[in-house]
């Protein structure tokens, strides 16, 4: 009888410990869900404004309000790369951001973080492939002459992630690559390329 009330008491113990430990994991893991997701939601909120600003910025005609606008969604960017540092997203909101504001290169080295691992699996295709061009054109624009094998690799590596899709001015920037390199048949086979996307 004594064994009996001492399992009965045992068993008792030990639901009442697992009751506590499921209730307590799964708030615990609840909360764990609910912080990140808060975070997720506000980079969104957070990239969605920065991108609005960005828009903005580049359709302005007043060059200091454009500046303004520039600078607020940069701090925007900066703001949701503090949160989500391996989202490529704030990196490229951040590059444009610098891009507008006249930086390129500190836009491209931006770029260079956005499209390096781990970041990079947080593209898509065309995003990333988007990404490439975007970070070619930078590419040319800081130093045409020193740049243009790397811009080259970009847009190749581009035109290869978006088969198929709207690629003229892809294949544009890479005509204009192989025609300030002097290669004229390339060049020319890019920009018919470019036409035929359009």
């Amino acid at each position: 009888m004594a064994t009996e009330t001492i399992i009965q008491g045992a068993i008792l113990v030990l639901t009442f410990v697992m009751f506590w430990a499921i209730k307590y994991l799964s708030q615990r893991g609840l909360n764990k869900f609910r912080t990140k997701h808060r975070a997720t939601l506000q980079t969104q909120r957070q990239l969605i404004q920065a991108s609005h600003l960005l828009a903005r910025a580049r359709t302005t005609t007043k060059k200091s309000q454009s500046q303004s606008l520039a600078k607020t969604a940069l701090i925007e960017a900066d703001d949701v790369i503090s949160i989500s540092p391996d989202d490529a997203a704030g990196h490229i909101v951040r590059a444009l951001a610098l891009d507008l504001l006249g930086h390129q290169t500190a836009a491209l080295k931006s770029f260079d973080t956005a499209l390096s691992y781990p970041r990079l699996k947080s593209l898509s295709v065309g995003e990333r492939a988007d990404a490439l061009v975007k970070r070619a054109e930078m590419k040319l624009a800081v130093n045409r002459r020193r740049r243009t094998d790397s811009a080259i690799e970009d847009l190749e590596e581009a035109a290869r992630l978006a088969a198929g899709t709207d690629t003229a001015r892809l294949f544009r920037v890479l005509g204009e690559c192989f025609e300030y390199k002097g290669l004229t048949e390339k060049a020319h086979w890019a920009f018919n390329e470019a036409r035929k996307a359009q």
